[in-house]
Protein backbone atom coordinates (compact mmCIF):
# COMPACT_ATOMS: atom_id res chain seq x y z
CA UNK A 1 0.00 0.00 0.00
CA UNK A 2 1.32 3.45 -0.92
CA UNK A 3 2.53 5.89 1.74
CA UNK A 4 1.36 9.51 1.60
CA UNK A 5 2.59 12.73 3.16
CA UNK A 6 0.34 14.11 5.93
CA UNK A 7 -2.67 16.02 4.64
CA UNK A 8 -5.87 15.65 2.67
CA UNK A 9 -5.31 13.46 -0.36
CA UNK A 10 -5.44 15.10 -3.80
CA UNK A 11 -7.09 13.82 -6.99
CA UNK A 12 -4.08 11.92 -8.31
CA UNK A 13 -3.51 10.33 -4.90
CA UNK A 14 -7.08 9.02 -4.89
CA UNK A 15 -6.26 7.39 -8.22
CA UNK A 16 -3.48 5.55 -6.39
CA UNK A 17 -5.99 4.39 -3.75
CA UNK A 18 -8.10 3.01 -6.60
CA UNK A 19 -5.11 1.20 -8.09
CA UNK A 20 -4.16 -0.21 -4.69
CA UNK A 21 -7.71 -1.45 -4.00
CA UNK A 22 -8.28 0.89 -1.04
CA UNK A 23 -11.23 2.27 -3.04
CA UNK A 24 -13.36 -0.13 -5.07
CA UNK A 25 -16.88 -0.15 -6.47
CA UNK A 26 -19.58 -2.37 -7.93
CA UNK A 27 -19.19 -0.48 -11.21
CA UNK A 28 -15.94 1.30 -12.12
CA UNK A 29 -15.28 4.72 -10.60
CA UNK A 30 -15.33 7.37 -13.34
CA UNK A 31 -12.93 10.30 -13.69
CA UNK A 32 -15.89 12.65 -13.20
CA UNK A 33 -16.31 11.43 -9.62
CA UNK A 34 -12.83 12.56 -8.62
CA UNK A 35 -12.70 16.18 -7.51
CA UNK A 36 -9.53 18.10 -6.52
CA UNK A 37 -9.74 16.89 -2.90
CA UNK A 38 -12.78 14.61 -2.72
CA UNK A 39 -14.50 11.62 -4.30
CA UNK A 40 -18.19 11.73 -5.22
CA UNK A 41 -20.13 8.68 -4.02
CA UNK A 42 -22.94 7.07 -6.05
CA UNK A 43 -26.28 5.68 -4.96
CA UNK A 44 -26.76 1.95 -5.40
CA UNK A 45 -29.77 0.09 -6.75
CA UNK A 46 -31.96 -0.06 -3.64
CA UNK A 47 -33.24 2.22 -0.91
CA UNK A 48 -34.60 0.94 2.38
CA UNK A 49 -37.31 2.96 4.08
CA UNK A 50 -36.51 2.72 7.78
CA UNK A 51 -38.44 3.66 10.90
CA UNK A 52 -35.79 6.03 12.22
CA UNK A 53 -32.27 7.30 11.74
CA UNK A 54 -29.63 5.14 13.41
CA UNK A 55 -25.94 4.69 14.03
CA UNK A 56 -24.80 1.13 13.56
CA UNK A 57 -22.76 0.88 16.79
CA UNK A 58 -19.72 -1.23 17.57
CA UNK A 59 -20.12 -4.90 16.89
CA UNK A 60 -23.00 -4.42 14.43
CA UNK A 61 -23.34 -4.12 10.66
CA UNK A 62 -25.67 -1.90 8.68
CA UNK A 63 -27.33 -5.03 7.28
CA UNK A 64 -28.18 -6.15 10.82
CA UNK A 65 -29.71 -2.78 11.63
CA UNK A 66 -31.66 -2.79 8.38
CA UNK A 67 -33.14 -6.15 9.35
CA UNK A 68 -34.42 -4.49 12.54
CA UNK A 69 -35.69 -1.20 11.13
CA UNK A 70 -36.64 -1.62 7.45
CA UNK A 71 -40.29 -0.94 6.58
CA UNK A 72 -40.02 -1.58 2.85
CA UNK A 73 -37.54 -1.75 -0.02
CA UNK A 74 -37.49 0.60 -3.05
CA UNK A 75 -35.93 0.01 -6.47
CA UNK A 76 -33.86 3.03 -7.56
CA UNK A 77 -32.78 1.77 -10.97
CA UNK A 78 -35.54 3.65 -12.81
CA UNK A 79 -35.91 6.42 -10.24
CA UNK A 80 -38.16 6.62 -7.20
CA UNK A 81 -39.61 9.32 -4.97
CA UNK A 82 -38.00 9.74 -1.55
CA UNK A 83 -40.65 11.47 0.48
CA UNK A 84 -40.20 14.51 2.68
CA UNK A 85 -39.95 13.61 6.37
CA UNK A 86 -39.04 9.96 5.76
CA UNK A 87 -35.69 8.25 6.42
CA UNK A 88 -34.00 5.98 3.88
CA UNK A 89 -30.77 4.00 3.81
CA UNK A 90 -29.10 3.39 0.44
CA UNK A 91 -26.09 1.09 -0.03
CA UNK A 92 -23.58 3.05 -2.11
CA UNK A 93 -21.69 1.60 -5.04
CA UNK A 94 -18.33 2.37 -3.40
CA UNK A 95 -16.43 0.28 -0.85
CA UNK A 96 -13.29 1.05 1.13
CA UNK A 97 -10.34 -0.90 2.49
CA UNK A 98 -8.43 1.90 4.18
CA UNK A 99 -4.84 1.62 5.38
CA UNK A 100 -4.36 1.56 9.14
CA UNK A 101 -3.08 5.16 9.14
CA UNK A 102 -5.81 6.72 7.00
CA UNK A 103 -9.27 8.03 7.92
CA UNK A 104 -12.05 9.45 5.76
CA UNK A 105 -14.82 12.00 6.23
CA UNK A 106 -18.00 12.51 4.21
CA UNK A 107 -20.39 15.37 3.57
CA UNK A 108 -23.35 16.22 1.39
CA UNK A 109 -22.45 17.81 -1.94
CA UNK A 110 -23.18 21.53 -2.23
CA UNK A 111 -26.30 21.25 -4.37
CA UNK A 112 -27.73 18.59 -2.07
CA UNK A 113 -27.26 20.64 1.08
CA UNK A 114 -28.99 23.59 -0.58
CA UNK A 115 -32.08 21.40 -1.09
CA UNK A 116 -32.27 20.72 2.66
CA UNK A 117 -31.70 17.09 1.79
CA UNK A 118 -30.08 15.66 4.91
CA UNK A 119 -27.75 12.89 3.79
CA UNK A 120 -25.03 11.28 5.87
CA UNK A 121 -22.67 8.37 5.37
CA UNK A 122 -22.85 5.44 7.80
CA UNK A 123 -20.62 2.38 8.08
CA UNK A 124 -20.51 -0.99 9.75
CA UNK A 125 -19.57 -0.62 13.45
CA UNK A 126 -20.03 3.13 13.06
CA UNK A 127 -20.38 5.41 16.08
CA UNK A 128 -20.42 8.73 14.17
CA UNK A 129 -22.13 10.00 11.06
CA UNK A 130 -19.89 10.96 8.13
CA UNK A 131 -16.72 9.60 9.74
CA UNK A 132 -14.87 6.51 8.53
CA UNK A 133 -12.27 5.19 10.99
CA UNK A 134 -8.70 4.23 10.16
CA UNK A 135 -8.42 0.80 8.60
CA UNK A 136 -12.13 0.52 7.78
CA UNK A 137 -12.96 -2.26 5.33
CA UNK A 138 -16.47 -2.52 3.96
CA UNK A 139 -19.29 -0.89 2.04
CA UNK A 140 -20.46 2.68 2.55
CA UNK A 141 -24.13 3.57 3.03
CA UNK A 142 -26.03 6.85 2.74
CA UNK A 143 -28.78 7.76 5.17
CA UNK A 144 -31.12 10.17 3.37
CA UNK A 145 -33.87 12.30 4.90
CA UNK A 146 -35.52 14.93 2.67
CA UNK A 147 -36.45 17.79 4.99
CA UNK A 148 -38.11 20.47 2.81
CA UNK A 149 -38.76 18.83 -0.56
CA UNK A 150 -39.55 15.29 -1.73
CA UNK A 151 -37.04 14.21 -4.39
CA UNK A 152 -36.67 11.71 -7.22
CA UNK A 153 -33.49 9.67 -6.72
CA UNK A 154 -31.81 7.17 -9.06
CA UNK A 155 -28.97 4.68 -9.08
CA UNK A 156 -25.68 6.40 -9.85
CA UNK A 157 -26.65 9.85 -8.57
CA UNK A 158 -24.01 11.52 -6.42
CA UNK A 159 -25.37 13.05 -3.22
CA UNK A 160 -22.36 12.56 -0.95
CA UNK A 161 -18.64 13.21 -1.22
CA UNK A 162 -15.74 11.86 0.79
CA UNK A 163 -12.22 13.06 1.58
CA UNK A 164 -9.25 11.01 2.76
CA UNK A 165 -6.89 12.19 5.49
CA UNK A 166 -3.39 10.97 6.24
CA UNK A 167 -1.79 12.09 9.50
CA UNK A 168 -2.23 15.63 10.86
CA UNK A 169 -4.17 17.81 8.45
CA UNK A 170 -5.67 20.79 10.32
CA UNK A 171 -3.90 24.15 10.32
CA UNK A 172 -3.68 25.58 13.82
CA UNK A 173 -4.49 29.25 14.38
CA UNK A 174 -0.86 30.37 14.03
CA UNK A 175 -0.52 28.54 10.71
CA UNK A 176 -3.82 30.02 9.55
CA UNK A 177 -2.67 33.56 10.41
CA UNK A 178 0.56 32.97 8.50
CA UNK A 179 -1.40 31.69 5.50
CA UNK A 180 -3.58 34.80 5.54
CA UNK A 181 -0.57 37.09 5.92
CA UNK A 182 1.12 35.50 2.90
CA UNK A 183 -1.98 35.81 0.70
CA UNK A 184 -5.38 36.87 2.07
CA UNK A 185 -7.86 34.01 2.46
CA UNK A 186 -10.80 36.22 3.39
CA UNK A 187 -12.04 39.71 2.56
CA UNK A 188 -11.88 42.15 5.46
CA UNK A 189 -10.47 41.28 8.87
CA UNK A 190 -9.60 37.64 9.50
CA UNK A 191 -11.33 36.40 12.66
CA UNK A 192 -9.26 33.37 13.58
CA UNK A 193 -10.12 31.10 16.52
CA UNK A 194 -10.14 27.34 15.95
CA UNK A 195 -10.54 28.17 12.26
CA UNK A 196 -11.65 31.16 10.23
CA UNK A 197 -14.87 32.74 11.48
CA UNK A 198 -17.43 34.14 9.07
CA UNK A 199 -20.62 36.14 9.47
CA UNK A 200 -23.95 36.51 7.71
CA UNK A 201 -24.70 39.22 5.13
CA UNK A 202 -28.07 40.89 5.70
CA UNK A 203 -27.10 44.22 4.15
CA UNK A 204 -26.50 43.54 0.42
CA UNK A 205 -24.56 46.05 -1.66
CA UNK A 206 -27.44 46.11 -4.16
CA UNK A 207 -31.15 45.67 -3.55
CA UNK A 208 -32.69 44.17 -0.44
CA UNK A 209 -32.81 40.43 -1.22
CA UNK A 210 -30.92 38.67 1.58
CA UNK A 211 -32.00 35.05 1.27
CA UNK A 212 -34.64 32.42 0.65
CA UNK A 213 -36.93 30.39 2.89
CA UNK A 214 -38.20 26.99 1.75
CA UNK A 215 -41.95 26.86 1.18
CA UNK A 216 -43.73 24.20 3.25
CA UNK A 217 -45.86 22.58 0.51
CA UNK A 218 -44.22 22.10 -2.87
CA UNK A 219 -43.86 19.65 -5.74
CA UNK A 220 -41.17 17.00 -6.05
CA UNK A 221 -37.62 17.78 -7.29
CA UNK A 222 -35.93 15.39 -9.71
CA UNK A 223 -32.26 15.40 -8.74
CA UNK A 224 -31.24 14.86 -12.37
CA UNK A 225 -32.90 18.05 -13.64
CA UNK A 226 -30.67 21.13 -13.61
CA UNK A 227 -31.67 24.73 -14.35
CA UNK A 228 -35.21 23.38 -14.51
CA UNK A 229 -37.41 24.53 -11.64
CA UNK A 230 -38.91 27.98 -11.04
CA UNK A 231 -37.53 29.20 -7.71
CA UNK A 232 -40.84 30.88 -6.83
CA UNK A 233 -42.55 27.48 -6.73
CA UNK A 234 -40.24 26.30 -3.95
CA UNK A 235 -38.78 29.34 -2.22
CA UNK A 236 -39.97 32.54 -0.62
CA UNK A 237 -37.69 35.52 -1.19
CA UNK A 238 -36.52 37.27 1.98
CA UNK A 239 -36.01 41.01 1.95
CA UNK A 240 -35.11 43.28 4.81
CA UNK A 241 -34.46 46.99 5.27
CA UNK A 242 -33.23 46.81 8.87
CA UNK A 243 -30.42 44.25 8.36
CA UNK A 244 -32.05 41.57 10.49
CA UNK A 245 -34.18 38.45 10.11
CA UNK A 246 -36.33 36.58 12.58
CA UNK A 247 -35.81 32.88 11.99
CA UNK A 248 -38.83 30.64 12.45
CA UNK A 249 -38.43 27.34 14.32
CA UNK A 250 -38.18 24.42 11.92
CA UNK A 251 -37.80 26.62 8.84
CA UNK A 252 -34.93 26.21 6.36
CA UNK A 253 -33.09 29.22 4.92
CA UNK A 254 -30.50 29.92 2.24
CA UNK A 255 -28.36 32.92 3.21
CA UNK A 256 -24.85 34.06 2.30
CA UNK A 257 -21.66 34.96 4.14
CA UNK A 258 -20.57 38.57 4.45
CA UNK A 259 -16.99 37.62 3.63
CA UNK A 260 -15.49 36.33 0.40
CA UNK A 261 -13.37 33.26 0.99
CA UNK A 262 -10.31 31.85 -0.75
CA UNK A 263 -9.02 28.27 -0.58
CA UNK A 264 -5.47 28.24 -2.01
CA UNK A 265 -4.19 25.23 -4.00
CA UNK A 266 -2.29 23.73 -1.05
CA UNK A 267 -5.32 23.70 1.26
CA UNK A 268 -8.82 22.31 1.57
CA UNK A 269 -11.41 23.42 4.10
CA UNK A 270 -14.47 22.14 5.94
CA UNK A 271 -17.32 24.31 7.17
CA UNK A 272 -18.03 23.66 10.83
CA UNK A 273 -20.90 24.88 13.03
CA UNK A 274 -20.16 27.75 15.36
CA UNK A 275 -20.64 27.43 19.09
CA UNK A 276 -24.14 26.29 19.98
CA UNK A 277 -24.31 29.03 22.62
CA UNK A 278 -24.51 31.82 20.04
CA UNK A 279 -28.06 31.10 18.92
CA UNK A 280 -30.94 28.77 18.27
CA UNK A 281 -29.91 27.70 14.79
CA UNK A 282 -27.61 25.42 12.86
CA UNK A 283 -25.54 26.48 9.85
CA UNK A 284 -24.27 24.09 7.17
CA UNK A 285 -25.24 20.75 5.83
CA UNK A 286 -22.67 20.65 3.03
CA UNK A 287 -19.19 21.23 4.27
CA UNK A 288 -16.18 20.69 1.97
CA UNK A 289 -14.37 23.41 0.03
CA UNK A 290 -11.95 22.20 -2.66
CA UNK A 291 -8.54 23.72 -3.41
CA UNK A 292 -9.04 26.65 -5.76
CA UNK A 293 -12.42 27.82 -4.42
CA UNK A 294 -12.38 31.60 -4.81
CA UNK A 295 -8.68 31.50 -5.75
CA UNK A 296 -7.53 34.12 -8.27
CA UNK A 297 -5.40 31.59 -10.13
CA UNK A 298 -8.53 29.49 -10.72
CA UNK A 299 -10.80 32.21 -12.04
CA UNK A 300 -11.99 33.50 -8.69
CA UNK A 301 -11.69 36.77 -6.81
CA UNK A 302 -12.96 35.28 -3.58
CA UNK A 303 -16.26 33.43 -3.34
CA UNK A 304 -18.82 33.88 -0.63
CA UNK A 305 -20.05 30.90 1.32
CA UNK A 306 -23.70 29.96 0.95
CA UNK A 307 -25.21 29.23 4.34
CA UNK A 308 -27.80 26.50 4.86
CA UNK A 309 -29.56 27.53 8.06
CA UNK A 310 -32.18 25.76 10.15
CA UNK A 311 -33.70 27.37 13.24
CA UNK A 312 -34.24 25.12 16.26
CA UNK A 313 -36.62 25.49 19.20
CA UNK A 314 -37.35 29.21 19.46
CA UNK A 315 -37.65 32.15 17.06
CA UNK A 316 -34.27 33.83 16.77
CA UNK A 317 -33.18 37.27 15.59
CA UNK A 318 -30.26 37.04 13.20
CA UNK A 319 -28.46 40.34 12.56
CA UNK A 320 -26.11 41.53 9.84
CA UNK A 321 -22.49 40.73 10.64
CA UNK A 322 -23.33 38.13 13.28
CA UNK A 323 -20.78 35.32 13.39
CA UNK A 324 -22.50 32.09 12.37
CA UNK A 325 -19.79 29.60 11.47
CA UNK A 326 -16.15 28.86 10.83
CA UNK A 327 -13.97 27.28 8.20
CA UNK A 328 -11.39 24.75 9.33
CA UNK A 329 -8.47 24.82 6.90
CA UNK A 330 -6.47 21.66 6.21
CA UNK A 331 -3.13 20.97 4.53
CA UNK A 332 -3.25 19.09 1.28
CA UNK A 333 -0.93 16.10 1.11
CA UNK A 334 0.01 17.29 -2.39
CA UNK A 335 -1.32 20.03 -4.68
CA UNK A 336 -4.06 18.60 -6.93
CA UNK A 337 -3.61 18.28 -10.67
CA UNK A 338 -6.98 20.07 -11.07
CA UNK A 339 -8.24 23.12 -9.20
CA UNK A 340 -11.84 24.04 -8.48
CA UNK A 341 -12.92 26.69 -10.96
CA UNK A 342 -10.00 26.21 -13.35
CA UNK A 343 -9.84 22.65 -14.63
CA UNK A 344 -13.22 21.23 -13.64
CA UNK A 345 -16.81 22.34 -14.09
CA UNK A 346 -17.52 24.50 -11.05
CA UNK A 347 -21.08 25.67 -10.51
CA UNK A 348 -20.32 27.95 -7.58
CA UNK A 349 -17.01 29.68 -8.35
CA UNK A 350 -17.44 33.39 -7.71
CA UNK A 351 -20.85 32.79 -6.17
CA UNK A 352 -22.95 35.11 -4.09
CA UNK A 353 -26.41 34.28 -2.80
CA UNK A 354 -27.36 31.29 -4.94
CA UNK A 355 -29.80 28.39 -4.89
CA UNK A 356 -28.82 24.90 -6.03
CA UNK A 357 -28.22 24.19 -9.70
CA UNK A 358 -31.65 22.54 -9.99
CA UNK A 359 -33.31 25.97 -10.12
CA UNK A 360 -33.44 28.54 -12.87
CA UNK A 361 -31.67 31.81 -12.18
CA UNK A 362 -34.10 34.33 -10.67
CA UNK A 363 -35.36 36.86 -13.18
Amino acid sequence: MSVFKPGVLADHQMQILLSDGAISADTPVSDGQIQPASLDLRLGTKAYRVRASFLTGRGHTVKERLADFTMHEIDLTSGAVLEKGCVYVVPLLEKLALPADMVAAASAKSSIGRLDLLTRVITDNGVEFDRVPAGYSGRLYAEICPRSFSVVARTGQMLNQIIFRSGKTVLDDDELRALHAASPIVSGDAVISDGLGFSVDLKPAQGDLVGYRAKPHTGVIDLDKFNHYDPSDYWEELRTKDARLILDPGAFYILVSQQSIVIPPNCAAEMAPYLAMVGEFRVHYAGFFDPGFGYSGAGGTGSRGVLEVRCHEAPFVLEHGQTVGRLVYEHMSEIPTQLYGLDIKSNYQGQGLKLSKHFKAPV
